[in-house]
């Protein structure tokens, strides 16, 4: 038996010498994670999401977003490109192909379904599905990573840019590397114009505007984080903290119009938090196949709901991750559209 620990070291040497030969894709940094609560007290684990039922079964994985519209019609975008349009019963049909990777959308004042693509930028999709780039670039340099968005009722458009580093298929080197390098946008359908309004987000992702379009919010995935910037009143154009301390990777952000900010988190962050502190570990890591990294985040099923003063008021999980990996959740007509990075169905949770 000896010998066959004596071969596994051996091997285990030879492969991270092979791996300090390859150069690193990553220029990892130290970080320092905030404070993570767990899964206690506001956050404690339930099974309150198990068994939820699901939509549109089948038809397509990673329905990341799911859209509103009015008569109960909705949308949601799959991982090969295709934009579905369906209803609270199913019945998809394809109302568009964007060739990229659909993310947040929401629908504007004018009927047409604006797009976050990760790898397209920001889209108008028309109610015939012919496809509109609205913008592409920032400052004359082309955005790697449009992720989610909203529409404020003067019709900006604000959305973010994950990352300014690492596009949509090298996600987890942006977690690896631990630069903070998101940016919350906004574009202006008037003057076409796209603007920079938060810079060094640690992986920039929900967007929500808040009551009145007063201010708005912005997740930082990898710092279990959601930023505010506040856009009328004596702090116009200052930003805070909204709430700091997630348990999880908080991904799409949803305002239901009323009382509630609807937060997803896909994943929790013990894993990003505990190599924070090892920038060196990390480059080593960054040099495996991509395909082995992307399988190290073990997907959760987590939404909570937060009052306008950002207290936790409502915390729905599944520890069994039976409907998982949720990016986005919607509420709609007294339900809760969930949708998934890669699960390939969208789940209706309804609301009591």
């Amino acid at each position: 038996m000896r010998w066959i620990l004596r071969l596994l070291v051996v091997l285990a040497v030879a492969i991270g010498l092979v791996l300090l030969l390859i150069p690193a894709p990553i220029d990892a940094v130290a970080w320092q994670p905030d404070p993570n609560p767990g899964l206690v007290g506001q956050f404690a684990a339930n099974d309150q999401l198990v068994g939820v039922p699901l939509l549109l079964d089948g038809v397509g994985a990673g329905p990341e977003d799911v859209a509103c519209g009015p008569g109960g019609v909705l949308y949601t975008g799959l991982a090969d490109g295709r934009i579905l349009k369906f209803s609270s019963k199913g019945d998809p049909r394809e109302l568009a192909n964007t060739g990229g990777r659909p993310l947040g959308m929401q629908l504007d004042a004018a009927g047409r379904l604006i797009v976050a693509d990760a790898e397209r930028g920001l889209l108008a999709v028309s109610s015939r599905g012919v496809i509109e780039v609205l913008t592409d670039t920032v400052n004359g340099s082309k955005m790697l990573f449009a992720d989610d968005l909203d529409i404020a009722a003067d019709g900006t458009i604000w959305f973010s840019d994950a990352s300014t580093r690492f596009g949509y298929h090298n996600t987890i080197y942006s977690f690896l590397e631990g630069r903070p390098t998101g940016r919350l946008l906004s574009y202006d359908p008037a003057s076409g114009k796209t603007r920079v309004h938060l810079e060094d987000l640690f992986f920039a992702n929900g967007v929500a505007l808040g009551p009145n379009d007063s201010y708005v919010l912005v997740n930082e995935t990898g710092a279990g984080r959601i930023m505010r910037l506040w856009l009328t009143g004596e702090r116009a154009g200052q930003h805070d903290t909204f709430y700091a301390g997630l348990p999880g990777t908080p991904d799409n952000i949803s305002f239901n119009g009323r009382d509630t900010f609807w937060v997803a988190m896909p994943s929790l962050r013990a894993g990003i938090d505990t190599m924070a502190d090892q920038p060196l570990l990390r480059n080593l890591l960054s040099r495996l196949p991509l395909a082995t990294l992307q399988k190290v985040a073990v997907p959760y099923s987590f939404v909570v709901g937060l009052n306008l003063a950002g207290e936790v008021i409502h915390n729905l999980q599944d520890t069994a991750a039976g409907f998982n990996n949720i990016t986005s959740a919607n509420e709609c007509a007294g339900a809760l559209y969930l949708g998934s990075l890669t699960m390939p169905a969208v789940a209706r949770y309804p609301l009591r």
